[in-house]
């Protein structure tokens, strides 16, 4: 007969072998056979009741111990960028053990509030006695909602103000924070479960005040998003205990005339540009140009406090109405800002280009500069073009004339490069005082501008040239090439409008440049850009280079804006260790987790995006909700199974017809083609084509515009529910009976030349 293991031989086995603790395999390991496995099961079940053994599903495990894989909850990263996680399955007495997360290169970047099922290691560490390697992540941090929060006898309900949310959330009396009936709330999951009526829990977390109120719009993007907005007090604290830097240690550029140029309305300044012609008797008609950034790195060094948040946040998000800025203000406005008339940190790069604008040489150096004069756009042009005011008449020809020169110079070399030339107008929401919207303009383009752009484009190749040429890991900016099946589409839509992209060769900006030219001036041109545009990746960060293709670069990095972008910041950092600046350069932590950190930067960058239009849409539907019933020319920008998406002309907003408006027949959707066919009439619906709508809802706090399809280009229309009505363009659709149903006969002649038409259709649209 078996001798059984005393209780502490089976505790001490369990603890040796923690991935052995079944049932199964402890007699195994004692020896234990037949009758004597029922003893063995009491001994485990008296352990269980005692606390001294946890049963989980098939096997046992001591409670004082985690288990090999377990579920851990990330906490915010510590002061040296540590991640150490929260074991949620601790049952234990006594101190909680602490669980470092060590990354792999391959690991998707975590956040504050993630869940993980993670492999543990013990391990007697003085600050942690437990490592995890990732297997998965399982869960985001808790699911939360911005919405309108709605009063009732036992607590209240959430509305929540998503476009596409359908459910409401329940609130339990001891879980509304205090929110009045009608407030902008901000709440997170209460539990896993739903309520009997399927509704999920929730609790009130913040209240984010008067949602009518004009300056609510951006917020409520700020907090459905998860953007960080306020800085913690030891971040501030830190900022403001910085001094301005000096010039020990650095290049002396005070008398270089390196002046900024920006948007009237700019919250910060952190580039400034100079020119000349080059003297160098071996580069006639060359120039010299000066492009100064601001030192941040100066200021926020690997592991601080400010670095943490700065990483944290990623990168500054830009809203009509506020800046939610990467950096406190105290550098992102003031120490980090190249304002006029003051000393500055910078790190600058002087770089030579000869008369057909080629880069024929660069240098970087760390220096110290005082910009003559901070000038906007419009007042830079207006100099250059005869009429300067009377900061500019004393800088045009010393400063002002000489970088349009270059410019000149750099443009028959972008003309020579060929990159990608998009005419996608952008519109900006115009705000008043009070926060409403006024007007929504078009932005002027000017040489300005684009000069601007050249010079920071060139800057950053230099960046990336050097740290490749020393190196240095690096965060490049990746632009990757359309994929296969994006290029077709957009080949059949060139086609269906007459136009030619050339296929069965390396595809190059300039076949796109090319189909772009032809169909500027026609009424495709809209068409075909956007079409283009869809055909692109979306660009990205990456310590592994794979090029630019937007810009026909193959080195890239971003260099010229690390106020607003931490992947700026990395590169700053490099070029600092490369050229032995000082012990504020990247550390061997930061380049061991480049892969997580260019994730996550990626990632704040795509919130940043989405938080931002978002509020514009909410700005542009609370533009439009006091004209309901207007009509508004658009084109169709996308098709979906439930409805015709359409962005108008005036405004450039994005609304919806769903299918119910769209009239009285059915429609087939084509998810292959992208389009819908009316079942009766035969009718095609596809990308581009030109509508007349009504507005018959707009939603300021979702941002959701309703519209209803009047008149479509090229196609006979039957009227709508009640409002419809047929088109009145001459010689067009519409002739037949107002409102009557289309003749059988009619429709199935019509349903028939449909078929060969929407082969043409295909051919003229894209996949999303």
């Amino acid at each position: 007969m078996s001798t059984l293991p005393s209780k502490a031989e089976i505790l001490d086995w369990i603890a040796a072998n923690p991935t052995l603790s079944a049932k199964r395999d402890i007699a195994k390991a004692f020896g234990i056979k037949g009758a004597a496995r029922i003893d063995l099961k009491r001994i485990l079940k008296e352990l269980e009741s005692e606390g001294h053994l946890e049963k989980r599903k098939k096997t046992y495990r001591d409670p004082d111990r985690l288990p090999p894989v377990s579920v851990l909850q990330v906490r915010a990263p510590d002061e040296n960028g540590d991640l150490f996680a929260l074991p949620l399955e601790w049952h234990g007495e006594g101190v909680e053990p602490v669980v470092l997360v060590v990354p792999r290169a391959s690991d998707p970047a975590l956040g504050e509030g993630d869940r993980i099922l993670a492999r543990l290691q013990v391990v007697h560490e003085a600050d942690h006695n437990y490592e995890a390697r990732l297997i998965r992540r399982i869960g985001m941090s808790p699911r939360k909602v911005v919405g309108i929060f709605r009063k009732g006898a036992e607590g209240g309900r959430i509305l929540p103000i998503d476009k596409g949310a359908d459910k409401e959330w329940i609130v339990g009396p001891d879980a509304t924070h205090g929110a009045k009936d009608g407030e902008l709330v901000e709440a997170e999951q209460a539990g896993p479960r739903a309520t009997r009526m399927g509704l999920p829990k929730a609790r009130i977390v913040m209240r984010l005040g008067d949602p009518s109120e004009p300056k609510a719009v951006s917020l409520i993007a700020i907090h459905q998003h998860g953007i960080p907005d306020d800085f913690p007090p030891e971040v501030v604290d830190e900022a403001d205990q910085m001094k301005p830097a000096g010039l020990k240690g650095r290049t002396d550029l005070r008398e270089v005339p390196l002046v900024t140029i920006d948007p009237s309305d700019a919250r910060d300044h952190d580039d400034a540009v100079f020119a000349e012609p080059d003297v160098d008797p071996k580069n006639a008609g060359g120039h010299v140009l000066w492009v100064a950034i601001a030192d941040v790195a100066h200021y926020v060094r690997p592991g601080s406090k400010l670095d943490r948040e700065a990483k944290k946040r990623g990168n500054s998000s830009y809203f009509p109405d506020r800046v939610v800025p990467m950096l406190p203000d105290r550098l992102s406005g003031d120490l980090c800002s190249l304002h006029e008339g003051v000393p500055r940190a910078c790190i600058a790069v002087r770089m030579v280009i000869d008369a057909e604008g080629n880069k024929t040489s660069h240098k970087f150096v760390r220096g110290l500069m005082r910009s003559p004069a901070s000038l906007t756009y419009q007042e830079v042009q207006a100099a250059q073009d005869g009429a300067p005011n009377e900061k500019t008449g004393p800088l045009l020809e010393p400063v002002i004339a000489p970088l349009y020169a270059a410019y000149a110079a750099l443009k028959a070399a972008r003309a020579r490069r060929q990159p990608l030339d998009l005419d996608l107008p952008e519109r900006k929401v115009v705000l008043s005082d009070e926060g409403k919207v006024t007007s929504v303009n078009f932005v002027e383009r000017l040489d300005a501008h684009r000069l601007i752009e050249e010079f920071m484009i060139l800057a950053n190749v230099a960046a990336a040239e050097t740290l490749i040429a020393k190196r240095t890991p690096l965060l490049f900016r990746v632009h990757e090439e359309p994929p296969a099946d994006k290029l077709e589409s957009l080949r059949e839509t060139a086609e269906a409008s007459g136009l030619t992209l050339a296929k069965g060769q390396v595809l190059k900006t300039a076949h796109l440049n090319k189909l772009l030219h032809d169909a500027a001036g026609k009424e495709e041109a809209e068409l075909i850009n956007l079409a283009t545009l869809r055909s692109m990746t979306q660009a990205y960060y990456s310590p592994a280079n794979f090029g630019h293709f937007g810009l026909a670069l193959q080195n890239y990095a971003h260099f010229t804006s690390p106020i607003r972008r931490y992947s700026d910041l990395i590169v700053h950092r490099g070029l600092i260790s490369a050229h032995g600046w000082g012990d504020d350069g990247l550390t061997e932590q930061e380049i061991e987790r480049l892969e997580q950190t260019a994730q996550h930067v990626s990632d704040t960058e795509r919130r940043s995006m989405m938080a931002e239009r978002d509020t514009n849409d909410r700005y542009l539907a609370a533009y439009l909700s006091d004209r309901i019933g207007a009509e508004f020319g658009g084109r169709i920008s996308g098709i979906a199974k439930f409805g015709v998406f359409v962005k108008l002309d005036e405004t450039g907003a994005d609304g919806l017809i769903p299918m119910r408006n769209l009239g009285r027949e059915y429609f087939h959707f084509d998810r292959e083609a992208g389009t819908l066919m009316g079942a009766d009439t035969g009718v095609i619906i596809a990308l581009g084509q030109r509508v007349l709508v009504k507005l018959v809802d707009a939603a300021p706090v979702t941002g959701g515009i309703g519209l209803e399809l009047l008149e479509l280009e090229d196609a006979e229309m039957p009227q709508g529910r009640g409002t419809g009505r047929p088109s009145r363009r001459p010689g067009g659709a519409g002739r037949g009976k107002p409102g009557g149903p289309p003749r059988r006969k009619e429709a199935k002649a019509r349903h028939k030349d449909a078929k060969v038409k929407r082969k043409v259709t295909r051919r003229r649209t894209t996949k999303s």
